[in-house]
This record gives C-alpha cells, structure tokens and sequence, in this order.
C-alpha cells in the first residue's frame, strides 16, 4: 500500500468515525479554532479471535504500509487481548487493535458470533479495507442484548461491525492546553460529558501515559427486527511522558485502557 492509499484509508476512516460521532466533529473544531493543528495519537478497532477477522488480519493493511507490532496488552476481566502497531513516521497515528476472546462466551453467544462472521464475504470485504468495512451482517436487537448481558464489547462488535472505536486528540501537541486535566475542563466546561469509571483520568506521569475520554453518544442503529439508539463511538484525549532517555513513551497502559473500553458501556 503507497503513502497516498494509507492517507486515503485513514481519512476513509476518520469520515466513518465522524458518521457515527458527530459530537467528535464538533470537539476536534474546538481545538482546531485555538491550535495550529490536531494531531492524532491513535485509532482503535475491535475484533473478534476467530482466524478470519482477528488481530493479524485486521493489521494487515497497516503491516503493508509500513507499520509494525509494538506491544501487547491483556485484559483478563474483559477476556480482551490487544496489540499496537506504529509507524517510523511520528506523523502517523498509532493502531490499536483489540480482541474478544470468544470461548469466554457462552455456547449460544459462541455460536452467534460465529453465525455473525460466517456472513463476512472475503471477496467483498478483502483484508485491506476490513477495518473499515462496518457491519457485514445482519443481527437482532434480541441478539444483541444476549451479547450485552455478557460482553458490552461483543454486543458494540455485533451492532457495528468493523469501524474506528475512536480517535484520539495528542495532547502535547496542543498549544492551548497543556495538562489532560485542562481539556478535560475545556469539554466540560462546553457540556461534553467525560468517562468517569476510575477517575476522569486515567494513568498517571510514572506510568508515562495519561488518558481521559468522552462518553458515546447513542445513535440509531437498524437491527434486523427494529431501530434502536445504543451507544455508539467516543473521543479520547492522551498525553505522553518522556522516557529516561528523552523520548515520548509510546506504548499503552492495560489497567487505563480496561476503563476506557468503558466509554461504550450502555446507560
């Protein structure tokens, strides 16, 4: 893949994104009134481990352009696993994919996902544009609550298929503010409601990372038996920290991004 059809497929992306989040439309223009630029930090997508929609086949694209593995992540209470993968080029954001361990299922909800992604069509959805391909199937409110009584996560998955979770705003490189804590009261303070769960932020300076998030707003989602507004995508907002040799750590945080997953969690 060229530098030209990566910046397509990010900004393909991004549009995606902003169709399911327009309150992030409207928070990105916020700080591009009062910065130079907005940068992005990283893009997060969903999957499940089933050898034909999971972490290695969502990276695919992004391994052809350039991109490579960088760390690994394990979330044992959400049954997720995860991987992030960066570019050379800082300008780039980082990928963050995660997984749903899908035998952490029920047998039903196990044969449900599988019904799911039996629908995929590969000559439709070929892995350089799976991670943007939406929803391949058709599902039931029904079958979506059955996921939601035991994976918010599976549930978000099955209602919305394969589609940016969120992006993220790079706070260092924001002129006008300078702390998480400072945006934080920014959104606030223009009635942008924030994830709460473990504290509005999350991480800490030791741990070289600090994150806060917006909450998702619901949009309508058409199931196969009905329209019905669930919680859709979310705004994140990270700072880095230098490392002991100057540069900024570019890793995650499991404990962190446990809490963040949490911005989609039905209310």
């Amino acid at each position: 893949m060229t530098n030209e059809e990566l910046t397509q497929m990010l900004d393909e992306m991004w549009q995606d994104y902003l169709e399911l989040n327009p309150q992030a439309r409207h928070i990105h223009q916020l700080f591009s009134d009062l910065n130079y630029q907005v940068l992005n930090d990283h893009i997060a997508l969903r999957t499940f481990d089933l050898e034909e929609v999971n972490i290695d086949k969502m990276a695919t694209p992004f391994l052809y352009s350039g991109y490579r593995a960088a760390g690994e992540y394990h979330f044992p209470n959400k049954h997720l696993y995860a991987k992030h993968f960066q570019h050379d080029d800082p300008a780039l954001p980082k990928i963050f994919i995660s997984q749903l361990m899908t035998e952490s299922l029920s047998t039903d909800n196990q044969l449900l996902v599988h019904n799911l992604v039996a629908e995929l069509d590969p000559m439709q959805q070929p892995p350089d544009t799976l991670c943007y391909c939406g929803r391949p199937w058709e599902v039931s409110y029904e079958e979506y609550k059955a996921l939601l009584a035991q994976s918010e996560y599976a549930a978000w998955l099955a209602a919305f298929g394969f589609r940016p979770n969120h992006f993220t705003i790079f706070v260092n490189a924001l002129t006008s503010h300078t702390s998480i804590e400072e945006v934080n009261q920014f959104l606030k303070s223009h009635s942008i409601e924030l994830n709460s769960a473990g504290g509005e932020v999350k991480g800490s300076p030791e741990e070289r990372l600090e994150q806060s998030s917006t909450l998702a707003s619901k949009v309508a989602v058409e199931f196969s038996d009905g329209s019905v507004e669930i919680p859709g995508c979310y705004y994140e907002f990270a700072r880095r920290y230098p490392l002991e040799d100057g540069s900024l750590y570019q890793g995650f945080v499991a404990a962190s991004a446990d809490k963040i997953f949490e911005s989609t969690d039905s209310r």
